[in-house]
């Protein structure tokens, strides 16, 4: 595999070890980097060691959203053939969106799969022309690295079609290691006595390193400091807040417990790690900013120095159980998790930060996206004789027809139930046939269902049959659908032919929808459309390395339309969708469902949302304009039912299908204590989807 990285931050040496990591992988890959940065607050040139692919490109700007790269060396680099192209850089920035057209310029790269990197863990909307060039690099991106879950969520929100991948900054374990920090400090006995044995009272020396500014937290580190007579204070680094610190530290009578050491020189850190009992790291959110990692956290962990943290963005993550995390701003917290990290608890987390560390390591990071950039370009996971199938069924009450489904699949195939009804009677039909039962504990729609069952996979790396309980398919069947889904390497899902109990067939593939196709329908010229198709869920099996890539369903589409915006999230990420007619399954259609009229409202709402969230609000607004022409020229060409029919469809979409919606749910809220003390007494029957 060949990959082309750009990132401004390559131009430190340290930053360099995620490359370095992927050539050990056997990943052909060049770095394109800043000739010059300021990192740290110092300026920093590249210098690249013996060997390493690495060009320096000059900038013009030094901010990091705000700069752009001499156009030249990447238009050349371009001309060349790269499996993949990553851009270390947010979506936002100006140096995205320079590279990304760059990149639509230059043929051989234009369909090159590109993947881009965020830590912007706090919303924002970004004032124009930034917001459009973030919308613009996400729809283009393939894949997405972030180094912390929200910020992962926020660019999936914000319309990336697949599933961000959470990777850590990385860590160089060979430096970073409590031999060598031992060994920079000149000693074993410089440590305090409380850390070799926690039940002393003595000297605990907590450690801070970091900008000295107030959102760091050092005003609530100080008073945490001062609350134990034990806590012995270094801070490492430079800022604004200095003198405001010292006068706090000479006025609460700590001169004797607190040093300034100013600016710490990368080749000290590790020094300055091993002379620390405890790193604090006492960060308070602000409106504007939060820790979007915590390097130094990770760092000292490696080093095996106990870490305490506060609450504040992405630092509960980043040490979690491997050290203590506090309210942020809650200084007796702190002084008491202070004491706990360099007393007591001093040898279980250094243990568990080691473990942690060792996540972090640059090998553990490369291995992370050589495993991002084989997704992106849909390299198989395994043999296709090696992939297995597993089951999903999520089911809403009818046990009969969860029987009826299970009977073929059971015996042979690994398969999980969903009970969004929570029934006995559906846990009873599991356990007699054996499959996986799990109670979701509410009725949260469909595509809830699916992803419960996706975090509790009976076969990872199996491709997936979804699997409507009022449907049935033969084992040979889904043999057929696998076969075919793995035949075209590009096929992200597969459906078989349906029928239903009298035999008569139903059409299983559609176009997905689009505001331009709502039109052509309403205007009769439905042939014309040229929209990408997908298959309906009733049966649909989904490739495990495609479910990989995309990632779950969207849970904002409580019944109808999570198939489709699953497939049109694929389609963006290169993948197609295919009926296989040499399969046959039987779908009884809405055999699970309530009132007819009711479906045909969440179905519709579910149509809206899809609209409104891949066409924004003025594509919804067009299409729902051809819907209601459409269902006003029916209306008046139509006569009977089907003129009705038409009626209704115009007043649903003049009045808006997720408002009609929400007025029926309001209803049934109404009405469900009256129902509930109705049936009190009443014996069970069986249920049916709402």
């Amino acid at each position: 595999m060949r990959a082309l990285r750009v990132s401004h931050s390559a131009v430190v040496d340290e930053w360099r070890g995620r490359e370095r990591a992927l050539t050990a992988a056997g990943v052909d890959i060049a770095l394109l980097s800043a000739r010059r940065w300021h990192a740290g607050g110092t300026e920093v040139s590249l210098e690249p060691r013996p060997g390493e692919q690495v060009a320096g490109v000059s900038t013009i700007g030094r901010r990091p959203a705000l700069f752009l790269y001499d156009p030249r060396p990447i238009w050349r680099a371009f001309g060349e053939r790269w499996d993949v192209i990553d851009l270390h850089e947010e979506p936002f920035a100006l140096a995205t969106a320079e590279i990304l057209l760059l990149r639509a310029l230059r043929r051989r790269a234009r369909r090159t799969p590109v993947v881009l990197y965020t830590a912007q863990n706090i919303r924002k909307r970004y004032p124009v022309p930034f917001r459009w060039l973030e919308r613009w690099a996400l729809r283009e991106a393939s894949g997405i690295s972030a180094c912390n879950a929200a910020a992962a969520r926020i660019v999936e929100d914000k319309g990336f079609a697949g599933r961000a991948r959470v990777i850590p900054l990385g860590v160089d374990l060979q430096r970073f290691s409590p031999a060598d920090a031992a060994a920079h400090a000149g000693r074993g006995a410089t440590r305090s006595d409380a850390y070799r044995d926690p039940g002393a009272v003595a000297t605990i020396t907590v450690g801070f390193l970091g900008r000295l500014v107030p959102e760091k937290g050092l005003t609530v580190l100080l008073e945490a400091v001062a609350q134990d007579p034990r806590h012995h204070l270094r801070i490492g680094g430079s800022g604004p807040l200095r003198a405001q610190l010292e006068a706090s530290v000479a006025t609460a009578g700590l001169s004797n417990r607190a040093e300034f050491l100013g600016p710490v020189d990368p080749d000290d850190v590790v020094s300055f790690y091993g002379a620390l009992d405890v790193l604090a790291v006492p960060s308070l959110p602000t409106p504007t900013w939060t820790e979007q990692f915590g390097r130094v956290a990770v760092e000292a962990m490696a080093c095996g120095v106990p870490v305490v943290s506060s609450d504040a963005g992405a630092l509960p993550d980043v040490v979690g159980a491997a050290g203590i995390v506090v309210p942020a701003g809650d200084a007796a917290a702190l002084a008491v998790a202070l004491a706990e990290a360099g007393g007591h608890r001093a040898a279980e987390l250094r243990s568990s930060g080691f473990e942690r560390a060792a996540t972090c390591s640059w090998t553990a990071v490369g291995r992370e996206y050589l495993d991002l950039y084989r997704s992106v370009v849909h390299e198989a996971s395994a043999p296709a004789s090696e992939v297995g199938v597993e089951v999903i069924v999520v089911a809403y009450g009818s046990p009969t027809l969860l029987r009826r489904a299970l009977e073929p699949l059971a015996p042979t195939l690994p398969v999980t139930v969903v009970d969004n009804s929570s029934m006995p009677e559906i846990a009873a039909i599991c356990a007699e046939f054996g499959v996986h039962y799990l109670d979701s504990g509410r009725n949260d729609g469909f595509a809830a269902g699916v992803n419960v069952a996706l975090a509790d996979r009976r076969q990872p790396g199996a491709d997936v049959l979804l699997l409507n309980p009022d449907a049935a398919i033969a084992a040979d069947d889904v043999s057929v659908l696998q076969r075919a889904l793995r035949a075209r390497a590009d096929l992200a899902s597969v459906g078989p032919a349906q029928v239903d109990d009298d035999g008569r067939p139903a059409r299983v593939d559609w176009w997905l929808p689009s505001p331009s196709g709502t039109w052509l329908e309403a205007l009769g010229m439905a042939r014309l459309r040229r929209d990408p198709s997908f298959v309906i869920g009733s049966v649909l099996l989904l490739r495990a390395e495609a479910l990989d890539q995309v990632g779950g369903l969207d849970e904002r589409f409580f019944l109808y339309a999570e198939e489709a915006d699953w497939a049109h999230r694929a389609h963006r990420l290169g993948w197609r969708h295919a009926a296989v007619p040499e399969a046959t399954a039987v779908h009884v259609g809405a055999g699970t469902g309530g009132d007819p009229r009711q479906r045909e409202v969440h179905f519709h709402a579910s149509q809206e949302r899809y609209l409104r969230k891949h066409y924004g609000a003025l594509g919804w607004q067009w299409a729902r304009a051809g819907q209601w022409l459409g269902a006003m020229t029916r209306s008046v060409v139509l006569r009977g039912d089907r003129g009705r029919a038409a009626r209704r469809r115009a007043a649903l979409y003049r009045l808006g299908p997720v408002r009609v919606e929400a007025r029926y749910r309001a209803l049934a809220t109404a009405a469900a204590p009256a129902a509930t003390a109705a049936t009190a007494t009443a014996a069970p029957t069986e249920g049916s989807t709402a």
